[in-house]
């Protein structure tokens, strides 16, 4: 027996998942709540090695974890390359969306990403995250330097989280030197 064809039509809170015959035929279609019970249940009829595609979009990390465990044969469709193949249809909904899935994978079209292993998806996100923290504190800087740059204030150091960097009788020379500049003689202004 051939094994059957499904396509996931993976969203937030809901998906639709399509089985589809090898000679193109469709076999049911279900509209479940996203949670793995639910996913493993609708998967079991399609039999013991089923081959399961779902589009690389947001969260599908843990549905690709479930399907593993069902012992799916698990394809997972590049976005981009999909959008250049369903951009021309007319009428766009998750049913036709998961047929269309199913139909590639079928028919040997489908455009694939590539699957990292748990290990190294738990990797990436972790870089992913620290890269997005870094960008964060990069731009908090550039905001701190930009009032202290309004109010005529250089930075001591060369980052703001260093402030030890240079000796304290050179930090505020320039107000000893010119007799200006001191925020205690303007209570109205604060740097």
């Amino acid at each position: 027996m051939e094994p059957e064809y499904v396509g996931i039509d993976l969203h937030r809170r809901r998906s639709v998942i399509v089985r589809m015959s090898p000679d193109g035929e469709r076999l049911s279609t279900e509209k479940i709540d996203n949670n793995p019970m639910a996913l493993a249940a609708a998967i079991a009829p399609a039999g013991p090695n089923p081959k399961v595609v779902v589009e690389a979009t947001y969260g599908w990390y843990w549905a690709a974890d479930v399907l593993a465990e069902c012992g799916a044969e698990l394809h997972l469709a590049h976005p981009l390359g999909m959008k250049g193949i369903s951009s021309n249809r007319r009428v766009k909904n998750d049913v036709k969306d998961a047929v269309l899935l199913a139909d590639l994978l079928r028919l040997g079209s489908l455009p694939e990403a590539w699957i990292a292993p748990p290990g190294l998806r738990e990797l990436r996100e972790l870089v992913r995250y620290r890269t997005k923290l870094v960008q964060i504190r990069s731009g908090l800087k550039a905001q701190v330097h930009a009032v202290m740059a309004k109010e005529g204030v250089l930075p001591g150091a060369p980052t703001c989280s260093a402030p030890a960097a240079r000796p304290s009788s050179t930090r505020c020379s320039w107000v000893t030197a010119t007799g200006c500049g001191s925020t205690r003689s303007r209570p109205d202004r604060r740097v």
